[in-house]
């Protein structure tokens, strides 16, 4: 029998918050509710889970802190963030923050599911990959993509599952071009304005971990996409 996947669900709204632990639990998902964000840390700490959804506005700590805080603790933890705000900007900073995806209430708790399930296969299917042992020799880096790691002489980076899973992507097309929405559609699911601001933060600190080897640089071709050029 397959184990369920545990949600961390962190909402201050009493009412919206029962419902959606009731929702969530309805659909099979192991559900542990928690109303602000000092108890979702907590509650983090305490138990493993396979997705968090975080509300943005909440007391005593904040849904963006709160993400800062679990990817300081699982870099690899889906995040869904719920807000009322609309504003670009607010959707930036929570893709920033490192969410997989923000929705706006209201919404539909069908939306919601579908969500979910596509982030959870994404995740699926990456686990997969990283569990083929791979290392990409680029220039004088190794980049090993099992263990999520770059290696330079004396020098180790730790990736996040999306750093990991967009390097090696770029790896695989060594010195050609990746077309941005392809790489958005294939690390992301969506090709959406907001998750492409949130990749080029994933390549700005890309390219400032391969900086330990000026052999090696990721460019931007004709705002089309980028190109990892590795000189042989």
């Amino acid at each position: 029998m397959e184990e369920k996947k545990r949600i961390l669900l962190v909402e201050d709204d009493a009412n919206l918050s029962m419902v959606l632990k009731d929702y969530l639990e309805m659909l099979g998902y192991d559900t542990t509710l928690r109303n602000d964000g000092v108890e979702g840390l907590e509650a983090f700490k305490e138990s493993e889970f396979s997705l968090c959804i975080l509300d943005v506005m909440m007391p005593k700590k904040d849904g963006f802190q709160l993400a800062k805080d679990i990817r300081n603790l699982n870099p690899n933890i889906p995040l869904i963030f719920l807000t009322a705000k609309t504003l670009k900007e607010d959707r930036i900073a929570g893709f920033k923050a490192g969410c997989d995806d923000y929705i706006t209430k209201p919404f539909s708790t069908e939306e919601l599911s579908l969500r979910i399930k596509a982030i959870l296969k994404r995740c699926e299917v990456q686990y997969t990959q990283k569990k083929i042992p791979e290392v990409f020799e680029l220039g004088e880096i190794r980049f090993d993509h099992r263990n999520m790691l770059l290696l330079h002489k004396d020098t180790e980076y730790s990736l996040t599952r999306k750093e990991a899973a967009l390097l090696r992507l770029l790896a695989e097309n060594k010195n050609q071009l990746v077309e941005r929405d392809y790489a958005l559609e294939k690390i992301w699911g969506s090709s959406d304005y907001f998750i492409g601001r949130s990749m080029d933060v994933f390549i700005a600190k890309l390219r400032k971990m391969l900086k330990i080897d000026p052999n090696i640089v990721i460019t931007n071709v004709h705002g089309t996409g980028f190109k990892l050029e590795v000189a042989e």
